[in-house]
């Protein structure tokens, strides 16, 4: 049972995040409550979380997500989706007329329908991303975010941490990771044969390769033939995280 206030900012941040893509900030949602500090919004985060409807990811900027919905906003939301359907094909009812003939094709379907998409493929959620990471020659590890990028949910897997790094270099170009690129990244310390890697170094270069562990020593391979694969012993380098996805600008 939620309190009028809960139940006030999980509508919107629910509202805020499907019109732009990432939960409102804390002042506005102080703002839209009309609460004097955010220590109250605070106070309702953390309610609202221990009641298992939203659950908030460390060290992201709006790093909030809704997990469930009361059944009267689920209720509600069907509700308002009915009327909107109804409004829409009134004016053809009234008229006699249809705007719209679908024409149906005849055909297997499928007893059930589909499962309704899980939140992470419906939110976006903003990374920060770390500085440039080296495609090429190892450059200096990274640890300082540069700034953060929106990136849907559906592209995150796992259940770890992930960020964003920019691509420094043409290694990695057979594989499709092009100089200037963003890569989303989940955090690890493990990968398997033929992953691509974030790799530290010596404890202080990092470089994105392909992974492969031949005995006690691990091979990072380039997506270019133009590079040699280097081989290092297993005690010189650490995964950080694994690709998940990529971010490209045009």
């Amino acid at each position: 049972m939620l309190t009028r206030k809960q139940l006030e900012l999980l509508e919107f941040i629910q509202k805020r995040t499907q019109r732009d893509g990432v939960p409102p900030s804390f002042d506005e949602m102080k703002d839209a409550l009309d609460l004097r500090s955010k220590s109250g919004i605070h106070r309702l985060i953390t309610a609202l979380e221990e009641r298992g409807f939203i659950r908030r990811l460390a060290h992201r900027a709006r790093a909030l997500e809704i997990i469930k919905l009361p059944e009267s906003m689920e209720r509600a939301a069907r509700e308002k989706a009915a009327q909107e359907s109804e409004a829409l094909a009134a004016p053809a009812a009234k008229s006699g007329t249809s705007g719209f003939a679908p024409r149906v094709i005849e055909g297997d379907r499928p007893e059930t329908p589909p499962a309704a998409l899980p939140i992470e493929t419906v939110y976006a959620r903003e990374l920060p991303v770390m500085g440039r990471i080296a495609a090429g020659v190892p450059i200096e590890a990274i640890s300082e975010v540069s700034h953060h990028v929106a990136v849907p949910g559906s592209m995150l897997s796992g259940r770890g941490e992930h960020y964003a790094l920019e691509v420094k270099g043409d290694s990695m170009i057979e594989a499709g990771i092009n100089d200037g690129d963003i890569v989303v990244i989940r955090e690890t310390s493990t990968a398997t044969n033929g992953e691509i890697v974030v790799a530290l170094v010596e404890d202080h270069e990092a470089t994105l390769k392909r992974f492969y562990r031949r005995g006690n020593m691990i091979a990072l391979e380039a997506a270019n033939s133009a590079y040699e694969t280097r081989m290092l012993r297993d005690d010189q380098v650490k995964v950080q995280g694994k690709l998940v996805g990529l971010i490209r600008s045009y």
